[in-house]
């Protein structure tokens, strides 16, 4: 064999092994990239390194696909659809019980749903997998809430905390599970 021919066969092998070392790595961030939206680079930016980023996020993933998640069926839906009315409707006379009341009724509607509720933070990591476009305004109507008990939030605030908090209850409640576990129809 030449070494002209030579040079070329071990050219084409580095380029087909680092191909093959970078081509994964670059699907799995394409991937959690899509499946997870801003939360990606939320997370991302919060971690200050990639690789740790992306193994929260798939960690994330793993935990979700242990999860029985359910649709609601279109009684419950339509119950809890009047619970959100009366705290919409309470917003009037008790703006701070109302918010309150929001965020009561996103938990309930989760654990509803077959999330776990065990605590803000983690409710947010699970919500992440499959509700990561709404998950900024469920952040935003927390933040506004820890404010209200802190009594540093003005009535404006806490209507913004409701629509943000409305945001998701819509997703919650009308959107779709990937899981097929358990579906109520």
């Amino acid at each position: 064999m030449s070494s002209g021919i030579l040079v070329i066969v071990i050219v084409v092998v580095v380029l087909v092994a680092g191909a093959a070392l970078l081509i994964p790595p670059y699907l799995r961030r394409k991937r959690l990239r899509d499946r997870f939206g801003p939360e990606y680079d939320r997370t991302v930016e919060q971690t200050e390194d990639r690789r740790a980023a992306e193994r929260e996020l798939a960690q994330r993933e793993r935990r979700h696909e242990q999860f029985e998640l359910r649709e609601l069926s279109a009684e419950r839906k339509e119950e809890f659809t009047r619970a959100w009315t009366t705290v919409q409707e309470r917003f009037v006379d008790q703006p701070a019980d109302a918010v309150s009341e929001a965020d009561q009724l996103i938990t309930t509607v989760m654990a509803e749903r077959g999330y776990p509720t065990e605590g803000y933070d983690q409710r947010v990591a699970d919500l992440s997998v499959e509700h990561a476009t709404t998950l900024g305004h469920y952040r935003d109507a927390h933040d506004i809430a820890i404010k209200q008990s802190d009594g540093n939030a003005t009535t404006e605030d806490l209507r913004t905390a409701l629509v943000h908090y409305r945001a998701l209850f819509l997703d919650l409640t009308n959107g779709h599970t990937t899981q097929k576990k358990d579906t109520v129809s």
